[in-house]
């Protein structure tokens, strides 16, 4: 006798129809496994060879500035092998921008930071456009470490649906497999997830150097594409790993059916709620979209330098739809701890104080106080050791100095006692040094038109004789990046109206004294703001001819973050980078003077027809020229 209730007959009922129509549903004829509950993504992106921590970032603990040691890849190998022992069902993921930003690039060249990828053992990859910094052989070197036998149990797959490199290059040598596929399949915990790989194709082929050959296709196109071919193999559940920035996920997630999460870069989003240490986000995270079908989609993204460790968790429905995102995005935190006094100096908590505050914060998930893994720490020593070693090197010769004069005309010598520098401050040219960083930065950036370099920004004239690594770290020792600024020609001569502005009129530093690259000029420091240039006039990087600065006519300039953000009173390009004209190519300025100085064996000083000032009149009426 059936003694169910009308209501537990109707439950019963509709759970034996589920289980039917789940049988029925794979494409292949046969039943598919039961999704697991949940997957669990750990994942980076854009740590741009940026293998040691971070001192000195300053956190708001308590209320109070405090100085720790942010990042380093060791501390995230600790941190993905502790998510492994406690997550079976665990994807590890890189989403692009390996290489270029610290020398750990420019003197290994990918290798260094494949090595130390390898101590986490991602499932996947995808490259980012700076991957392409020094061609298709460079990224197909990268590859080869990455997937070096005996490194891993399983090599990291290299992911790549919208990059397609042709026949007998070297991402597709001939004879062999291409070197990234489109996507890929993942078993984990019993779950079939395909993976695809995305990267930013316009930003790629404009702004790093792959070979002509090598085709950039539609992400959106291609996306499609790779989920229809992982849907007919009956895979229930789609990852995208992607390189092209938050918003062009979040559309990307709009226009395709049947993804579960995105897992991002090239923005450099740090997502998650951090204004209670001083720092601003841009959301929550994970972030949450719909996909085609209407579904959830979890997007996420780690930041930058490995400065963040995220964790995403995927909760599915029995018909393999998300129904929940949920996970933490973390800074990653040494133990040394520092308290920023009143009087600007930073002062070292005792180990009794930092332990107590460790202890404290350690509760929140938003931080993680991480030692560092052993094996990893000890293989990135050999690299910090083969640093100091290189540094020395010569990297080629400067056959004259190359003087420092912020201002031409300035009275107060800045020679450091180099000979053929003495007489430097009376002749137009002004600073030599300054002229070859900004040729420096155009040759670094191949859609740029311009480049422009502020005085003070260069630290040190160059003598003639060797030059080194540490001579490029010397002339140029912060850790500014390159920025690319699409204005007018009316408004990059207010750019450099702004730059002498702030010390004639501003009476602030001469340190934003510009000099240039691809531009030149006359300047008669006599007029007022406004009227101060004159003869502007743009080289054609092509042709090398030389023609009148058209305002209305838009061009590429490269200049440094340091600049873009306004700073030296650059108003004009901190309200272009505020209306969204700014991209910033995230490479290490000072890799840019080294790449140059190995290109050409050397520094010249540069010659007269390319000094960007022609001619100066100073604001005593003297004539330079």
């Amino acid at each position: 006798m059936n003694t169910a209730s009308p209501s537990q007959r109707r439950i019963l009922a509709a759970l034996a129809c589920a289980l039917m129509l789940a049988a029925c549903a794979s494409p292949t004829g046969h039943a598919p496994a039961p999704a697991p509950a949940t997957l669990t993504i750990a994942h980076i992106n854009d740590h741009h060879a940026h293998l040691d921590p971070q001192p000195g970032f300053e956190l708001r603990l308590d209320g109070v500035p405090t100085q720790v040691e942010l990042g380093g890849f060791a501390r995230l190998t600790a941190l993905f092998a502790a998510q492994r022992a406690a997550t079976p069902a665990l994807l590890q993921l890189h989403a692009g921008d390996a290489m270029t930003g610290t020398l750990h690039h420019t003197l290994f060249r990918g290798e260094a930071d494949a090595r130390l990828m390898n101590t986490v053992c991602f499932d996947a990859f995808v490259p980012g456009n700076h991957e392409f910094d020094d061609g298709d052989a460079a990224l197909a070197r990268f590859i080869a470490h990455l997937q070096q036998p005996g490194e891993c149990p399983r090599p990291t797959e290299v992911l790549a649906a919208n990059i397609v490199p042709a026949p007998g290059t070297p991402l597709a040598p001939a004879g062999r497999s291409p070197l990234m596929k489109p996507w890929t399949v993942r078993e984990v915990g019993g779950l079939r997830v395909g993976l695809i790989g995305i990267d930013i194709a316009s930003k790629t082929r404009d702004s790093s150097r792959p070979l002509p050959t090598t085709v950039f296709r539609d992400e959106v196109a291609s996306a499609r594409a790779a989920v229809d071919a992982l849907r007919a193999q009956g895979i229930r559940h789609i990852v995208l790993l992607t390189h092209q920035g938050l918003e062009a996920d979040r559309l990307l997630a709009a226009a395709l059916p049947e993804v579960d999460a995105i897992i991002g870069g090239d923005s450099h989003t740090l997502l998650g709620d951090f204004s209670e240490f001083g720092i601003p986000s841009a959301g929550s995270y994970p972030q949450v979209a719909r996909n085609l079908d209407g579904d959830p989609v979890c997007i996420g993204q780690a930041w930058e330098y490995g400065k963040v460790f995220a964790r995403m968790d995927l909760r599915f429905d029995a018909r393999g739809a998300v129904t929940q995102c949920a996970g933490q995005a973390a800074l990653v935190l040494g133990e040394a701890l520092a308290r920023r006094e009143a009087s600007g100096r930073s002062t070292p908590l005792d180990d009794h104080a930092a332990r107590a505050l460790r202890t404290r914060w350690s509760q929140d998930s938003r931080l993680r106080f991480t030692a560092p893994d052993a094996a990893a720490e000890a293989l990135l020593a050999t690299y910090r050791s083969r640093i100091e070693a290189q540094k020395a090197q010569v990297i080629g010769q400067a056959p004259e100095a190359l003087c420092l004069v912020r201002v031409p005309g300035e009275r107060t010598p800045r020679s450091g006692g180099i000979v053929g520098c003495e007489q430097a401050s009376q002749q137009a040219r002004g600073s030599d040094v300054a002229q070859a960083v900004a040729e420096a930065f155009l040759e670094a950036s191949p859609r740029a038109d311009v480049a422009l370099q502020n005085a003070g920004g260069v630290r040190t004239p160059v003598p003639a004789g060797p030059l080194t690594m540490d001579t490029a770290f010397t002339v140029l020792p912060y850790a500014n990046t390159l920025v690319e600024i699409r204005l007018s020609g009316a408004e990059l001569a207010a750019t450099l109206e702004d730059a002498v502005a702030h010390h004639l009129d501003a009476r602030q530093s001469d340190g934003a004294h510009p000099y240039a690259a691809g531009l030149r000029w006359r300047l008669d420091m006599r007029r007022p703001r406004g009227q101060r240039f004159s003869d502007l006039e743009v080289q054609d990087r092509h042709s090398g001819q030389w023609s009148a600065l058209a305002a209305q006519q838009h061009y590429v300039l490269v200049t440094s973050d340091y600049l873009a953000a306004g700073k030296d009173g650059h108003v004009t390009l901190a309200r272009l980078a505020e209306a969204g004209r700014a991209t910033n190519t995230y490479l290490l300025y000072t890799q840019t003077l080294a790449d140059h100085i190995r290109r050409h064996g050397g520094l010249n000083r540069p010659d007269r027809a390319r000094a960007s000032h022609q001619q100066v009149i100073t604001a005593e009426g003297r004539l330079l020229d």
